[in-house]
């Protein structure tokens, strides 16, 4: 395994928030890929990997409540929480 993906696993599992690692991440998959050749197995690995973060960062987005929800689930009885059958 190359030096570049063992740096790129040590980044994803790191603490940091994905949207902190994806610009390093972009800039790893760049590097590799300019370095190795657009078809090479180091270059398909790291683009993988940032699709992967991209991926995973949507999906946690998609589940984040809006402070609405958050609201309307401490006060279901409140009118802006009320929904109307048309």
């Amino acid at each position: 395994m190359s030096k570049l993906l063992e740096t790129n696993a040590l980044e994803t599992n790191s603490t940091a928030p994905l949207e902190e690692q994806l610009p390093s991440m972009l800039e790893q998959a760049r590097i590799a890929c300019s370095t190795n050749g657009d078809l090479s197995s180091e270059c398909v690995a790291a683009w993988d990997a940032v699709e992967e973060v991209q991926a995973a960062s949507a999906d946690r987005r998609l589940h984040l409540k809006t402070s609405l929800d958050r609201y309307c689930d401490e006060r279901p009885d409140a009118l802006e929480c009320r929904i109307y059958d048309v």
